[in-house]
């Protein structure tokens, strides 16, 4: 078995078991990425059993349409109860590094509504410390050399994702080499920079629960 495919089955292993918080009835929000979209396939088989979904972005929103899961929008919802989303880097104490997909906004909009945000993650993405990971930030595009200048005065090395253009119709920078050991004080200040959509450090919002895919099985952090 190759190390990809050793990845994947962790992926996935993690996918399936967040399906057991699911409670009939509810309205699930779901997240962006590789480790989403197992959630989203093994959500196919329990379709029957939930509401409709809350989305995150566009490539979600088609792959749960495809499986015949309706999407709300979540105007029009209010909060929801449940939201699964996957994470690049996570700690034991639910600070998590998001944005490698460019959807951190919708992500953070729908973790903001969730009352329960459940993280789903192969074991590689649990570390002691964020930072490792480059910090993407999602920026309004006439901001983008302005909020550069920013970060590197917070300390970072920032660098234009080019070609990639968000959801929103945005950019993101990716921000190597910052200090997250205060990650709550950082998401603040990066946030104030005018032009700043929203960072990708979820620590005044983190997680509730991590599932962690692993070699030696499912791990769970509360």
């Amino acid at each position: 078995m190759s190390a990809e495919s050793s990845q994947d089955d962790l992926k996935r292993a993690a996918a399936e078991a967040a399906i057991a918080e699911i409670e009939d009835g509810q309205i699930v929000g779901v997240g962006t990425g590789s480790t989403v979209n197992y959630f989203i396939d093994a959500l196919a088989n329990e379709k029957h059993r939930i509401e409709a979904a809350v989305s995150s972005s566009e490539a979600s929103t088609e792959r749960l349409k495809a499986h015949g899961i309706e999407v709300l929008d979540l105007n029009y919802t209010g909060d929801i109860e449940l939201y699964v989303d996957g994470a690049d880097e996570a700690t034991r104490n639910m600070h998590l590094i998001k944005g490698g997909g460019a959807a951190l906004t919708r992500e953070k909009i729908v973790a903001e509504a969730a009352k329960r945000f459940v993280c789903i993650a192969d074991g590689s993405k649990l570390v002691d410390r964020l930072g490792a990971f480059p910090l993407p930030v999602e920026v309004i595009p006439m901001a983008r050399s302005l909020v550069a200048r920013k970060l590197v005065l917070l300390g970072g090395q920032p660098e234009w994702r080019e070609g990639v253009i968000t959801d929103n119709g945005n950019l993101i920078l990716d921000v190597y080499n910052l200090d997250l050991t205060d990650a709550v004080k950082m998401e603040t200040a990066i946030n104030q920079i005018p032009g700043v959509v929203t960072c990708g450090i979820f620590a005044h919002r983190g997680a509730d629960k991590l599932i962690l895919g692993t070699a030696n099985g499912v791990e769970v952090i509360e």
